[in-house]
């Protein structure tokens, strides 16, 4: 699995011109799923990216993770992450894991985040959205369950 994690301090998702999710500070968070992974791929990504370390402490330094600075997480469903585009300049998204069996291991992940943090929002899987962020720094990361997390 794969995410892009953006530090915010607001963060919003809107699908039709309704309001899905809705984040102050925190996190906001791409997940595409590609189509070799597994619901352990998914649990350890929620574990990286809800502990990861990078919002300020009283020094400067990046040493506090979302739930200590009690910020929220909103997870955006990205199967694009897994573009190629290697042989042209049309994408292909062959490495994507299939809608139908992307969802399961989405909500997984979302599951598992809401062990953790007791703000989690979400997208609509599937869905075209509207996703309108005010980065924070900006800090901006690539998670990647293959890559050593």
């Amino acid at each position: 699995m794969r995410a892009v994690v953006q530090r915010v301090f607001a963060a919003r998702v809107e699908v039709s011109g309704e309001l899905v999710g809705e984040i102050g500070p925190g996190l906001l968070a791409f997940v595409g799923v590609a189509k070799k992974d597994t619901e352990r791929d998914a649990l350890k990504l929620a574990d990286k990216v809800t502990g990861l370390r990078i919002f300020e402490d009283e020094a400067g330094k990046m040493s506090r993770s979302v739930l200590d600075i009690g910020g929220g997480l909103l997870v955006v469903s990205q199967f694009t992450l897994y573009a190629d585009t290697s042989r042209g300049k049309r994408p292909s998204f062959d490495r994507a894991m299939p809608p139908s069996q992307a969802e399961r291991l989405y909500e997984r992940f979302i599951a598992a985040a809401k062990e953790t943090l007791p703000e989690v929002r979400a997208g609509r899987f599937r869905a075209m959205m509207r996703v309108v962020a005010d980065n924070d720094g900006p800090v901006t990361l690539l998670l990647d369950t293959l890559a050593p997390l």
